[in-house]
């Protein structure tokens, strides 16, 4: 490092990065073969598959990517258009933007565990919208979003699903969604899927959820920082064609479409989810889902063995309990809210360090001495 300053810097991220069980990042990559990359401009100006003018792009590298996630989510290149994004606040952002490009008129239907920032995107865009009540399990009530519906069948729908909230991974069921439009005889509906974490997790699930393309939904925003990981955030948003071409606007002067929300666009995050996809492959991302889950077992049976009430949804990755003190929830980075915390086993998480934290919790929970105390005694 080339100052005290930055050197600390690195220090206090290093450090809170090895403790951090609270969040869904994967922690297990490295890309220092990129360094290069660092020293030169890349701009993935305009659309991914349009030239441009200013030519330091890696936009054949980010095609790649988005074939793969297509294929990946029961699609092909042809049918759906994506591109990578700064990460699933904008891919959601696009999503409803384009959402209400098809129906000006529509209300958004979205459930109370639903992301925040979605909140903030439909202020953004100005649509009307419900919010729907949510199960014990943070999925969509179903029951009150068709109650909500009945009084509004004439109206356009936009239907924003979880497929994985933040903090229990639910899952809003499509199919229940489907019976309410057709029992409804709603025409005209959008759907759109929040599959931030879940988006490469849930097609290497046995039992693989319904909330890919094959089951006819419109869009679908997935993050590649959580499961995939990168230094930076990114993800990647997918879109049918027929969308993507109604808000298409050509720019003479960049010589490329204009189809994404920024202009200028990051080319480096590319290059890290291309690295991954090669280096892993479906079977790889399969393999990397199992032994997640392996580890997001043993906490659950870990905790539950020390009196501490653990769950999952579906088998997931993350482990839902009874929030502990402040004082664990800053050390491990623990995310709460009201009377829950969860821990979130992604790649790079060890059973060491999930058997330092029981070993902390223990401590507090039956209020163990420290060897310290013990000496004071």
């Amino acid at each position: 490092m080339n100052t005290p300053e930055i050197q600390a810097v690195y220090d206090r991220i290093k450090a809170h990065s090895d403790s951090f069980l609270g969040y869904p990042v994967a922690k297990d990559f490295s890309y220092s073969d990129y360094a290069p990359f660092l020293d030169i401009c890349i701009n993935n100006v305009g659309d991914p598959e349009s030239p441009s003018t200013f030519a330091i792009d890696t936009k054949d590298i980010e095609r790649k990517c988005i074939s793969f996630f297509a294929e990946m989510l029961s699609s092909n290149d042809k049918d759906v258009w994506g591109y990578i994004t700064n990460g699933g606040t904008e891919g959601n952002l696009y999503g409803l933007y384009v959402a209400r490009e098809s129906f000006p008129n529509a209300m958004v239907y979205y459930s109370e565990s639903t992301h925040y920032s979605v909140k903030k995107n439909l202020h953004l865009l100005n649509i009307p919208n419900i919010v729907i009540r949510s199960q014990e399990n943070g999925e969509m009530d179903y029951e009150d979003l068709e109650q909500t519906i009945a009084f509004r069948r004439d109206k356009p729908a936009i239907f924003f699903l979880n497929i994985g909230t933040t903090m229990t991974e639910a899952i809003d069921k499509i199919a229940e969604i489907k019976r309410i439009i057709k029992k409804y005889a709603i025409k005209d509906y959008y759907i759109h899927c929040d599959a931030a974490f879940l988006g490469t997790i849930a097609p290497y699930i046995d039992a693989k959820p319904k909330f890919d393309f094959a089951e006819g939904i419109d869009s679908i925003s997935i993050s590649g920082h959580k499961f995939i990981g990168s230094p930076i955030p990114c993800g990647a948003v997918l879109v049918k064609r027929k969308h993507r071409d109604r808000i298409a606007n050509s720019v003479s002067y960049v010589g490329t479409m204009d189809t994404t929300i920024t202009g200028s666009r990051n080319g480096l995050t590319p290059l890290f989810i291309w690295d991954f996809i090669k280096k892993h492959d479906h079977q790889g991302l399969r393999d990397r889902v199992k032994s997640c889950q392996d580890v997001a077992a043993y906490t659950e049976h870990k905790l539950n063995a020390l009196g501490v009430k653990a769950w999952r949804n579906n088998e997931g990755l993350t482990v839902v309990f009874p929030t502990p003190s402040e004082r664990i929830c800053k050390k491990y980075q623990l995310a709460s809210q009201d009377d829950i915390a969860h821990i979130i086993c992604t790649p790079g998480i060890l059973y060491s360090q999930i058997d330092t934290f029981l070993e902390d919790l223990k401590t507090e929970l039956f209020e163990i001495p420290t060897e310290a105390e013990v000496v004071l005694a």
